[in-house]
């Protein structure tokens, strides 16, 4: 127990002297690029990350490995015309890490020591964007609305003999199911070879609700029927079901739906019965029969 006593102790202190010490450590530096024009093209990647020496305190220094630190680099100023090389300074670049340390903090190398990279303007056309997405709604639920993405119109960059045989950007074909209430899904886009786009995938958004049925019962009106004459229809009425969503069930009324059967000459004795409506909450509608039997008078 003694031992272990002075073993902890030991720890201790050499952990407070460790932390109070001044000395030297290698951390990551994630750098984000902003300033760039969309028809600015690179001829190669530009680094996203930079390692660098730090001298300080162990404490300070410990800080660094628990936050990762990261930089905003403008290229805006860098780039000039349609076609040159952007570059970053080392000068530059130690000055902006500088400015995101601890003011106790010395920096003392950084690898690359610069970022630099050629660049040139591609040639920039705008295309629709069409969805080959098929939404599915779960059990006991229907589609709003048509679904939605993010954007309507893309604009794509490169040569200008391959952007004047794209006339649209396609989604990727992928199926949904079971979708309820309201889903926003991350869709990516078919970007042909040979170009590059804004942005590589969209957002989908899908609005679904509960629905129901609701029945009617509602006269037939006949068109078309000869002058001087009258038409007897047996039955007179049908019975008419409508799919409506739960939330505007009160708003969907007989009225709205309307049976009509068209006489001609050519059918005997039976007409069919056709169903129209105009509220726009009724997303479908049956009839029962479907044909009726009538008698001509005089």
């Amino acid at each position: 127990m003694t031992f272990l006593l002075f073993l902890f102790l030991a720890a201790c202190l050499w952990y407070g002297h460790a932390m109070n010490s001044v000395r030297n450590t290698r951390v990551p530096v994630l750098i984000q690029y902003t300033g760039k024009p969309s028809a600015i093209a690179l001829d190669e990647q530009l680094p996203d990350t930079v390692m660098i020496e730090v001298r300080d305190a162990g404490s300070r220094l410990n800080s660094y490995h628990k936050e990762t630190l990261r930089l905003t680099i403008d290229l805006h100023p860098y780039i000039h015309g349609d076609r040159g090389t952007i570059h970053v300074p080392s000068d530059a670049l130690r000055r902006s890490i500088s400015n995101i340390l601890q003011g106790t903090s010395r920096l003392i190398e950084t690898n690359p020591e610069e970022i630099s990279c050629t660049y040139f303007t591609e040639q920039e056309k705008s295309v629709p964007i069409v969805s080959r997405c098929e939404v599915l709604p779960a059990a006991e639920y229907q589609l709003v609305e048509t679904p939605t993405l993010s954007r309507t119109r893309l604009k794509i960059f490169g040569q200008d003999k391959t952007l004047q045989q794209i006339d649209t950007i396609y989604t990727e074909a992928q199926t949904f199911e079971q979708l309820c209430d309201t889903s926003v899904l991350r869709i990516a886009l078919d970007i042909p070879r040979g170009v590059r786009a804004e942005v590589d995938s969209l957002d989908l958004t899908v609005v679904t609700e509960r629905f129901t049925e609701k029945k009617f019962i509602v006269p037939i009106r006949v068109t078309g029927v000869p002058e001087g004459r009258r038409i007897r229809l047996f039955p007179h009425e049908v019975e008419v079901t409508v799919r409506v969503g739960m939330a505007h069930f009160n708003e969907v009324q007989p009225t709205d739906v309307h049976a009509t059967c068209h006489y001609s000459p050519e059918r005997e004795d039976k007409l069919d019965v056709e169903l129209s409506y105009m509220n726009p909450f009724i997303t479908a509608a049956w009839v029962y029969p479907g044909v009726v039997e009538f008698l001509m008078e005089q």
